[in-house]
């Protein structure tokens, strides 16, 4: 395993702690297999989690969201019948996936079709965090502009 030193970093960053500790937890961590999941990015900035949770109700799933992590969990409610299982390949236990999000993404929505628990989610930059042109000698601040090239 791979060992970085981030030292240089904060010999000429201010700020960047957060990152430097995300880098860190994400060498050290091994990321869960269960319940699969993919990460589609939507728009440029919208993006969505579609995760597989096949035998769970609705009731079962729980989406929350703390500071910068998103939690989803689910918890199977117990079954009184018993079963004598001749192949079990579904699986339903129990599970816990988080995920860390940017200062500025938001959880939209959350839905819940065909076995898989849909979350929209949203970045949301704030006006005062948009690039804006200085202008020299005196003159109001604009907001920059982009637009596409004739």
């Amino acid at each position: 395993m791979r060992t970085y030193d981030f030292s240089p970093l904060y010999r000429s960053a201010i700020g960047f702690d957060r990152l430097t500790q995300l880098a860190e937890a994400a060498q050290r961590a091994e990321p869960p297999s269960y319940p699969p999941y993919n990460i589609e990015l939507v728009s440029e900035d919208k993006y969505r989690i579609s995760m597989a949770v096949a035998g769970f109700a609705r009731d079962e799933l729980d989406v929350e969201t703390e500071k910068n992590t998103l939690k989803i969990s689910g918890r199977k409610a117990s079954d009184p019948t018993q079963h004598t299982w001749l192949h079990r390949g579904i699986a339903a236990r129990d599970f816990e996936q988080r995920f860390q999000l940017d200062d500025h993404v938001k959880v939209v929505a959350a839905s819940f079709e065909n076995g898989l628990l849909n979350i929209e989610l949203e970045r949301e930059v704030p006006e005062a965090l948009k690039p804006r042109k200085i202008l020299i000698d005196g003159g109001e601040s604009l907001p920059l502009i982009r637009g596409a090239a004739a």
